[in-house]
């Protein structure tokens, strides 16, 4: 496959990549080189990995625990002391190897650190390759409330090498899919088709696709001012179900893609109503959703809570929830603004 380049970066993909970074350490000479883990990817994507990575230069690995509970300041600060501790400096590169969590997390650590140190972002999950890794996007969590705290910064570079989804499960394949039906509903319908149809599928392809799907958006919008706000089609209800699966003690947590999943019905539910979008269309997305993923039963009791968070969604202007809405396939308008009791009808409707 082809780099893709970004506004100042290149993605580039499989083994051949490597070769890439080597260049860039040779040319940057950096002083020190951390990379950050978790417990997985240390134990299965790091012996992948390092045989692929030429440097002379002193090689530090940085593990936290998993999960996007773990994805808040107190980790970043454990991150930060561990550095200073081994002395990094404003010439030192962190390398992100892991999924979400980490590539969100460890962006934001290395651009705060001493105002700023290059990193390099190597996702090893389906959600991280398509969505995370690219488009400059870093933060942590406050509290439950996603992504609360970040900042736009770019990557020296993205590897994507697919070798790494052998070591995931399929829960987390199902995670990263929704995103590319995201991809597929709001700017390429070919990708929701070639899911729904669930024949000879190329993940590769699917990949690199929505690669140049986020990074074509983030090129003509990369501050999320317009254009941009379709990669939250979505996520505005489904970052308030995340959120509120993960405080509920009484409760499994989501993963980010089951919730966005569910996002994406509800909005559809949305649009039918409020931009005539069709509603045999709203059917066979909720069909697409559960042929996918596990229903889960949305309790009315608990409706009242997931509004409460959608409150503090990050994308509010003035108290007053933006939705993207969809009038078709390919076919959206930002910025819409939805009542509760139609929130509550859709998530009734998902419920159906």
């Amino acid at each position: 496959m082809k780099t893709i380049q970004a506004v100042t970066y290149p993605v580039h993909f499989q083994k051949e990549s490597y070769q890439e970074l080597s260049n860039i350490l040779k040319i940057k000479n950096y002083s020190t080189i951390f990379i950050l883990v978790d417990e997985n990817t240390i134990e299965y994507c790091y012996p992948k990995f390092i045989p692929n990575l030429e440097t002379d230069k002193t090689i530090e690995v940085i593990e936290i625990d998993s999960g996007e509970i773990n994805k808040n300041l107190e980790t970043c600060i454990g991150v930060w002391n561990v550095i200073t501790e081994l002395g990094g400096d404003r010439k030192s590169l962190l390398i992100t190897l892991g999924g979400g969590v980490i590539t969100d997390l460890g962006g934001f650590v290395a651009s705060c650190f001493k105002r700023g140190i290059d990193f390099v972002n190597i996702p090893t999950t389906l959600l991280s390759m398509v969505d995370a890794s690219v488009g400059g996007k870093t933060g942590v969590d406050l509290g439950v409330l996603k992504n609360q705290i970040g900042l736009f910064a770019n990557p020296e570079m993205v590897i994507i090498d697919t070798d790494y989804l052998t070591t995931v499960t399929e829960r987390e394949i199902k995670s990263g899919t929704a995103e590319i039906i995201k991809y597929g509903l709001t700017y390429d319908v070919n990708l929701f088709n070639e899911i729904k149809d669930n024949k000879n599928l190329n993940i590769n392809d699917l990949i690199f696709r929505s690669v140049e799907i986020k990074n074509e958006v983030v090129l003509q919008d990369p501050k999320e001012k317009n254009l941009r706000k379709i990669l939250n089609f979505g996520h505005t209800l489904g970052h308030a179900i995340e959120s509120f699966y993960l405080e509920s003690e009484d409760k499994e947590n989501l993963t980010h893609g089951e919730a966005i999943a569910i996002g994406m019905v509800c909005e559809c539910y949305m649009s039918s109503k409020l931009l005539n979008f069709p509603k045999e269309k709203v059917i066979e997305v909720k069909n697409v959703v559960l042929t996918i993923y596990n229903k889960i039963n949305l309790l009315k009791v608990d409706f009242s809570a997931i509004l409460e968070l959608l409150k503090h969604d990050k994308k509010n202007v003035n108290g007053q929830v933006n939705f993207v809405l969809l009038n078709d396939y390919e076919d959206y308008k930002i910025d819409c603004k939805v009542d509760e009791s139609l929130i509550i009808e859709s998530m009734e409707f998902y419920n159906l």
